[in-house]
């Protein structure tokens, strides 16, 4: 289900299977085409490993290393260029001698490196002056402007091999381990524990409950180094999930804590400030908290082992944090002392439905210097920033009003008391799903625009907030990227010009983008649409619906310039027009429109899907609107089933991968969230009957085809299974691609189920007949 911020609402179409289960045949088709492998490997040609490489300047993100110096990767034919741009004047050098870095990795062991093809992840300048260098997940330190050596740290420096959470300073990393957290000094590899008490399902800072269990410490470090915010997770009496994996042999189980909605218990939290030289441990003086973030669901949305509903003041003296209920319909702002653990609670945020802190990040922020802070509601049906008093908890203003949402804020200086944030939705005339940048005062006023461009912006700030890296791109218009200045937006230099000539030069084309009128007749969707290079106005296309129906996303990635998002254009290669439309109920809208089909999720956005699709059949004669299909993965995938079984007379072939049919079934942070807490009425019947796939699966007549991994830990493949069971009872016939020992995403398998679904709709949807066992490539992983 999850996506970015984390969860994989598709995982980029790059799915994979190893084995089929043989379908029972349908009714015959009428005699179509019979596609090649030529056919194919035109469609293949446009598959993102193939686009992607094909496309020059394209630089969308940079690294700052300084207030007035960034890096970035600059591809063109000849491969990977790292430059270093100096901000004051706009100038741009190569970042380091690629060849010598490429003869120093080789000599320290890495037999994979080619100068062009450096793979570096991260690059700083250690204290001593050395190259602080990350290539492909590995860390050096290298003297690129002396002799040109590198040293790999884990050869230097023995330590174990828990994943850990880097100290502001660098200087030290914190980690799990046997439930405990310890850290680890960073240069020595000496390591030291901090808590003694964790116990199994006890621990501290883990990760590990739910569809999420990795071995990552979820904490946030004081900003000297000194201290670490995080909590002792309590999933001693949560419900157990299981899975097995396919072997010869005895199959080996895999179990783990994973509560759902309705059960008595769930996964709390203890909040601890921990001391690090002292290793003392203050409790926080509160009752066990939610396992829940202000935004997503987890306990945490943050990247990199970061807590992203915990912000410490600058001194270290104090934190915030806010507390989500169960529920997520109850918010509350709390203040703590890092010192004794005493808590004062500064104010509440109450809602119908569900709050969420921001539209893709945790928006909220302390200001302890000001005894502020800037704190996001949709209390006037759109996503704006308000200032609260933290000695009274009251709201001195508004910091933004009007339509539109804020969608990130990126910046926050107590000084000048300006805010910057990109949003959505707050130019007139503009694509409501474009984000823009802006800034704002503190104090109020109106919000100055600092991306004049029709266009989606990607936005990197310096630190000291003096400047910005702007990249933005439509669909149809690739990305051009431009340093600004952060006061008044004015250019400074033009970082990089993405040319797409040797891509289009293979006959590539962007998708167009298209609006369509809701189920209501009056909304205005947006979506894309794909039509395959060799369209032909003459001919009837049946039609695919690519879904993602959200509710934290949508089915449409991006309408910035996008190559391979679910690889549609591949798909319309076969013969097919590919539509992807944002139905109502997806998140950048208003709240209203988010909030359509809260407690109802079995809505998964069908009625906007049909509406649409048989609007482009009146507006476009080439549509065949007789000959339907509909595809997704996770949230897809349960909305695929659920068109088959809703609107059977409409959607006429389904391909539904992992789907989460039932949430009950699901992990509890998500029905939870956007379904309600589960209620069961005196009859047996529940609140969460209205989403539940197997007990509609009996309406199924055309042709379904449900694919899942047989350990998959995010989206259990039990969900598919009641489908299956369903199905059996109905004694209806539907297909099955059960893929062994992979996970919600396909791994290598990728390449076999995505071809296996370009079969499916050529055969079952189009009428024609695909080459026989096609072998698309595999995935180009390093």
């Amino acid at each position: 289900m999850h996506s970015i911020n984390g969860r994989s609402r598709l995982y980029g179409a790059l799915v994979c299977g190893l084995l089929g289960l043989a379908s029972i045949p349908g009714g015959a088709m009428a005699e179509g085409r019979t596609l090649t492998a030529q056919d194919y490997a035109q469609a293949e040609k446009y598959m993102v490993y193939n686009t992607m490489p094909l496309v020059d300047h394209a630089v969308v993100m940079v690294h700052w290393m300084d207030g007035t110096h960034f890096w970035y990767v600059d591809h063109d034919a000849k491969g990977d260029h790292y430059k270093r741009m100096d901000a004051t004047n706009g100038k741009a050098e190569p970042l380091f001698d690629q060849a010598k870095l490429a003869a120093a990795l080789t000599k320290a062991g890495d037999k994979n490196v080619k100068a062009d093809k450096l793979h570096v992840m991260d690059f700083r300048v250690a204290a001593d002056g050395r190259d602080d260098i990350v290539v492909g997940g590995k860390h050096y330190l290298c003297d690129l402007k002396k002799a040109g050596d590198c040293q790999d740290q884990a050869k230097l420096v023995k330590t174990g091999k828990e994943p850990g959470v880097l100290s502001p300073d660098r200087k030290q990393e914190a980690f799990i381990r046997n439930w405990n957290l310890w850290v680890r000094d960073v240069a020595t590899g000496k390591e030291t524990q901090l808590t003694t008490d964790g116990v199994e399902n006890f621990g501290y800072a883990t990760d590990n409950a739910g569809w999420k269990h990795s071995d990552e410490a979820i904490l946030e470090w004081s900003p000297d180094s000194k201290q670490i915010a995080t909590f002792q997770q309590d999933q001693r009496k949560d419900g157990d999930m299981y899975t097995v994996t396919t072997k010869v042999g005895h199959p080996e189980l895999e179990a783990w804590k994973y509560p759902m909605p309705g059960d008595k218990d769930i996964t709390m939290i203890e909040r601890v400030i921990i001391d690090v030289p002292a290793r003392k441990v203050v409790r926080v003086k509160m009752d066990p908290d939610q396992h829940r973030s202000s935004l997503c669901d987890d306990v945490s949305c943050g990247r990199n082992g970061g807590w992203d509903d915990v912000k410490w003041a600058k001194d270290g003296k104090t934190l915030a944090f806010v507390s989500t209920s169960r529920d997520h319909k109850h918010e509350t702002f709390r203040i703590a002392d890092a010192k004794t653990g005493e808590v004062r609670t500064v104010f509440h945020e109450d809602v119908a439905t569900y709050y969420e802190s921001g539209n893709g990040e945790v928006n909220w922020r302390y200001l302890p210097n000001a005894n502020e802070a800037i704190w996001f509601s949709e209390r006037n049906d759109w996503g704006n920033l308000y200032l609260y008093d933290l000695s009274n908890g009251q709201v001195k203003h508004a910091v933004t009003t009007g339509e539109g949402n804020v969608t990130e804020v990126l910046k926050v200086d107590d000084k000048t008391r300006t805010v910057w944030f990109r949003g959505v939705g707050r130019t007139p005339g503009v694509n409501p799903y474009y984000q823009q940048f802006w800034k704002v005062s503190l104090d109020g006023g109106q919000p100055v625009l600092l991306s004049p461009e029709s266009a989606d912006h990607t936005i990197t700030m310096s630190d000291d907030g003096k400047y910005f890296v702007d990249s933005y791109s439509t669909v149809d218009k690739p990305p051009v990227t431009v340093l600004r200045d952060a006061n008044d937006g004015h250019t400074i230099a033009t970082v990089a010009k993405t040319d797409i000539s040797r891509l289009t030069a293979t006959g590539w084309q962007p998708p167009e983008q298209i609006v369509v009128k809701a189920r209501d007749g009056k909304t205005d969707l947006y979506g894309l649409m794909y039509k395959p290079t060799h369209f032909d106005a003459s001919k009837k296309y049946p039609i695919i619906d690519y879904i993602y129906p959200g509710p934290q996303t949508g089915s449409v990635d991006s309408f910035g310039f996008e190559l391979g998002y679910a690889n549609n254009q591949s798909m319309a290669e076969l013969g097919f027009i590919v539509v992807a439309i944002d139905g109502m109920g997806t998140p950048w809208r208003s709240k209203t429109f988010h909030d359509v089909w809260y407690g109802k999720m079995g809505d998964n956005t069908l009625p906007d899907q049909v509406a649409a699709i048989k609007e482009l059949g009146q507006r476009y004669a080439w549509i065949d609107v007789n000959r339907v299909g509909i595809w997704g993965h996770s949230g897809g995938g349960n909305a695929t089933a659920d068109a088959l079984f809703s609107y059977p007379d409409f959607f006429k072939v389904g391909w539904a991968e992992s789907g989460n049919h039932d949430n009950r079934e699901y992990e509890d942070d998500w029905g939870e969230k956007w379904q309600a807490l589960l209620v069961t009425n005196k009859d047996g019947t529940t609140n969460y009957d209205n989403q539940a796939n197997q007990d509609i699966a009996k309406n199924l007549k055309g042709r379904l085809m449900l694919v899942h991994g047989s350990i998959d830990d995010n989206v259990p493949p039990y969900s598919t299974m009641l489908v299956i069971d369903a199905l059996i009872k109905a004694n209806k016939n539907f297909d099955m691609l059960l893929i062994p020992n992979v996970h919600h995403g396909y791994a290598a398998a990728t390449p076999y189920a995505t071809r296996r679904r370009w079969d499916y709709f050529v055969t079952n949807l189009a009428g024609d007949t695909p080459p026989n066992e096609y072998a698309l490539k595999p995935w180009p992983w390093r």
